[in-house]
């Protein structure tokens, strides 16, 4: 049986609290540092004026060559580490350099409406 294939969640989300442990999602970010020892990457993201950062661990995705300041997109699990918070288990960690970040970001809203859309649809035809 396949993994889910993850709903997109914008960094500034993820900490925010509509993300729940377990739940498969993909997200994106700058690489801000790696640990290699610690298999744990630290992905940004700008909002505003205001920074945010999503945990990430590595472990099924090492070895990896990490390109501080690159753009990553990330597939995995949420996870609640005793006292840490929230962090996503990567199962796929991608470099996307180059990726035209404010597409993205609107390209995910506009899949966010069609979902809504087509679960409305769906629901007046089931009624």
């Amino acid at each position: 049986m396949l993994p889910n294939p993850g709903i997109y969640y914008f960094p500034w989300e993820i900490n925010s609290g509509p993300v729940q442990v377990g739940e498969t999602l993909r997200t994106f970010g700058r690489l801000h540092c790696y640990d290699l020892a610690e298999s744990e990457a630290i992905l940004t993201a700008q909002r505003n004026s205001v920074q945010h950062q999503v945990r990430v661990c590595t472990k099924f995705v090492e070895p990896f060559q990490a390109q501080l300041g690159s753009l990553y997109v990330a597939l995995g699990d949420m996870e609640q580490r005793d006292g840490e918070g929230p962090m996503l288990k990567a199962r796929v960690l991608t470099c996307v350099e180059g990726m035209n970040l404010s597409m993205l970001e609107q390209a995910i809203r506009e899949q966010r409406k069609y979902f809504q859309d087509r679960q409305g649809q769906v629901e007046s035809n089931a009624s």
